[in-house]
Order: structure tokens, then sequence, then C-alpha cells
């Protein structure tokens, strides 16, 4: 009995992890038989629906996680992380040549009737590749060759998945920046990818004019903070951006008393004043910047300068390098477009379907919207929202807790291990369902744009649930092997 004595199984594996994940599938597969139930399937483990195909690879990924847990060795993925890595590049780059296309993404493999998708593993090898290139003694992530290295690691798989038009699995990307900040990434940079978002978003729906505006507020409240000068920022700066927004104002109100539409005063736009201001006082800012020798100053003005150009740039990458269909949907969920019946249709009704779920839910089985499949890929996409009208609030509640204790686990299982390689890979778990979360519970409730990604453990699909089962118990197993010394 030593293997449940001791250091057995009873304490090696972190079976808080297991309970999650056995509860979020079964929710998973309730849900997508919910979701589908209106087709008369005449069980829940008929092969022949979504239901019970997704009970077949409930099994196929138990088996998988059984396997990892007790047969294979968890020091193989340090050593395979390389050779995986570079397959999965080899497989993303052949899709686009020998996949099929679906729904305008070339993105899969089919053979018969079993479909798969190599973004899926991508996340996988990724992370393992990123957990033994900076677990390697006397790494440090602000080295820049060494910065480059994980930069590089992240983005040529993101740029494929991107090539292949699916921005979604791209996305999920960015959750590897949650393990960057762990190891020692500056706040700074995250500052400025947030800063970029807002400024696409204020460009869109506002103008350049503004966002430069809005720009020049942050990086002058920044140097201030920096500086203990915020008095003077309040005294001077504030007024002076204030006085400057209302300048778009003023020339529309000159621009209805002047008869005269070509004169010379018209032509003289309030950008181009922001922007010869700006010309003028950069300069200035660069020779104090000389003088008191203050690097922060110097990448003020470098993000400046960077974050003026993005904002020129905005209306490039909005027109000519996203998709119509990736254009529409932005400018559904950003309020420039209403179109209920056409791109904003399933964002529409999944919001319906979950408003009408109220606190308790309509009950297993009742739910109106998803019994006469008014959401288009409910038991996909938009699961959450059968969750939403059947369960109700408390059941979404549940559901978003369950992934919160999920991903908790993760990081303190992380932050407790002895072993870089356990920590750095956990947080990239962590950050990669954390993104599918966000990003998938977003789009149902119309707060990010529909872009077409799983939701870990619960949407329907056999690659999605084989990765993200691999990927958590990959982690368990490492966690365990810790813990049999330990």
């Amino acid at each position: 009995m030593n293997w449940i004595n001791g250091r057995g199984l009873l304490k090696t594996i972190d079976w808080k992890l297991v309970i999650y994940y056995l509860i979020l599938i079964v929710i998973g597969w309730v849900n997508i038989y919910a979701s589908i139930h209106s087709s008369e399937p005449s069980s829940i483990f008929d092969p022949a629906y979504r239901s019970g195909k997704q009970f077949i690879w409930m099994g196929i990924s138990i088996a998988g996680a059984v396997l990892i847990l007790f047969v294979l060795n968890p020091r193989i993925y340090e050593s395979l992380s390389l050779p995986v890595y570079l397959a999965t590049i080899v497989l993303l780059i052949a899709v686009i040549f020998l996949g099929v296309e679906v729904k305008g993404s070339r993105s899969w493999f089919a053979f018969g009737p079993v479909s798969f998708q190599p973004a899926e593993i991508s996340k996988i090898a990724t992370s393992l590749m990123l957990a033994a290139v900076m677990s390697q003694s006397g790494f440090k992530l602000a080295n820049p060759r060494n910065f480059f290295t994980v930069a590089s690691i992240i983005l040529v798989p993101m740029m494929i998945i991107v090539a292949q038009s699916e921005t979604g699995s791209a996305l999920v990307y960015i959750g590897f920046v949650f393990m960057l900040y762990r190891e020692g990434l500056s706040g700074w940079l995250l500052f400025m990818i947030g800063m970029a978002i807002a400024l696409f978003i204020i460009t869109l729906t506002c103008s350049s004019y503004i966002s430069i505006l809005v720009l020049a507020a942050v990086t002058t409240l920044c140097n201030a903070l920096y500086s203990d000068r915020l008095r003077q920022w309040l005294r001077i700066y504030l007024p002076a951006i204030l006085v400057l927004g209302a300048l778009p104002f003023l020339y529309d109100r000159l621009a209805e008393k002047i008869s005269d539409p070509e004169a010379f005063i018209l032509k003289i736009k309030p950008v181009y004043v922001i922007c010869a201001l700006a010309a003028g006082l950069i300069p200035y800012f660069a020779i104090r910047a000389f003088r008191t020798g203050s690097s922060f100053k110097w990448l003020s003005i470098a993000s400046f300068i960077a974050g003026t150009l993005f904002t020129f740039s905005v209306d490039f990458l909005f027109h000519d390098v996203l998709q119509d269909h990736q254009r529409k949907r932005i400018e559904v969920l950003l309020g420039l477009k209403d179109d209920p019946s056409g791109v904003g249709y399933n964002v529409n009704q999944s919001m319906i379907a979950i408003g009408s779920g109220g606190l308790a839910g309509k009950g297993f089985l009742k739910g109106t919207q998803t019994t006469y499949g008014f959401v288009p890929e409910q038991s996909t996409d938009f699961i959450f929202c059968t969750i939403g009208e059947e369960w109700g609030f408390i059941g979404a509640a549940i559901t978003i807790i369950l992934f919160i204790m999920l991903i908790w686990r993760i990081i303190k299982d992380a932050e407790h291990s002895r072993e870089a390689f356990t920590r750095i890979y956990g947080y990239c778990v962590a950050g990669c369902i954390f993104m599918h979360l966000f990003i998938n519970i977003g789009m149902t409730i119309g707060i990010m744009p529909v872009i077409g990604i799983p939701l870990p453990f619960i949407s329907y699909g056999g690659s999605s649930l084989l990765t993200f089962t691999v990927m958590l118990f990959i982690f368990i197993a490492l966690v365990r092997n810790e813990r049999k010394y330990f």
C-alpha cells in the first residue's frame, strides 16, 4: 500500500485540479446535449449526435490523462520540447497548403470523419518550448538576446496562424504575456500593449486627433508621476490638453461661419496643429532627457512617437489588413454599425438567451433559444449561452468560478514548484485557459468580437478537448513528479 501512503497517489497528485477538470467536462457534455436536443437524439450517449461523440472524446481524453500521469516519464517533455515545436511549425505551414477550408480559414486537416487543427497543438508545443528555453541556468529575460529568442518562439506560430485566417487562435498567444511578466518582463510593456489597444479603439470610434491627445495626456502624466511633479502636470499640461481637445469643436464652428470652403484657415486641420506642436516639443523634451540622463524620459519620447505612428496606421490596419468579416464584427462590437440580422446576429441571439435565463434559468432542456436553434454554433463557440439560458446567472457564475478556481490552482502549484520548467509551463497553461475563457465568454455577452474560439473543456470538439486535457495533465504530471521527492 506504499502507493497510497507516504508520497503516493493521494499526496502527489493535485486532486483538486482533477476534480475541477472532471466537473467542467461533464458540464460541457450535458450542455452540448441541451444545445442539440431539439434534433431529438435517442440518448445523450448516441454517437450519431454531438453529445454522443463528445462522450467518446471524453473517454479518449481521460485515457490520455491516465497515460500522461501513470505511464509517461515527465522528464521527456523538456527533452522533446524542441522536436515537438519544430514539428508543429511544419504542420502549421503545411495546413495552409494541404488543409481544408472551414468558414474561410484553411487551418484544418481532415481524415474522413476526423478533423484536426494544428493550431490547437501549437499551444502545448509553444508552452513546452518556452519552459525549456527559459528554465535554462542563467537565463534572464532582460537580456536582449534572450528576449528576442522568447519573442520569436511566440511570434512564429502566432504569425503562421494569422496567415491561416485564424485570428482568434492567434490572440490566445497574448496569454503568454502573463508568464513573461511573472518571469521578469517589465510591466511597462504590458501597459504599452494596453495603450495600443486603447488607441486602436479610440481612433476607430473618435478620431486620430483624440487618440494623439490621449497619448499625450498619458505620456505626460506618467512622467509627472515618475518625477513626482503631479501638481505641475495638473497646472500646465492638463489645461493645455483640454484646450487642444476643444479645437475640433472650434474648427467646426469656424467652418460654419466662413462661406468659402477653400479658405486657407480651413485647410489647417486640428490634427496638423497638434502634429506641429509635437514636432516642436519633442526636441525640447529630448534635450531635457539628455541633460538629466533620464532613461524614462527617452522611453516616453519613443513611446509617444511610436504611438502616434500607430495611430495614423490604424486606418490602414483596419481596412487593408483585417478581413471583411473581421471588420464588420469589430464595427458591430464598437457600435459603429448595427447589424442584428447579419454579423451581429449571433451575439444578439446569444445575449437574448443569456438574459432570458434570469437568476436560476429556465431549466434543463427548457431553453427556448436553445431548443429552437436561434443561436448558431451553440454547441461550440456559443455553448456558454446554453448555460446562461437553462441554468441562469447561478449556473453561469458557478461555471466561471470553476474556471477561476482551476486557473488559480494552476498558478498556486506553479508558484510552489521548485523547478523553473514546471513553473513556467504552469503559467503558460493558466494564460492560455484564461484567454480562451475571457474571449469566448466575452463574445457571447457582446464585449469581444466573434472570433470563433472554444470554451475550454466545455465546447464541443474532440481536438479542443483533447488538447486542453493533454496541456493540463502534463502540468499535473510535472507537479506530481516533484512531489514524489519533496
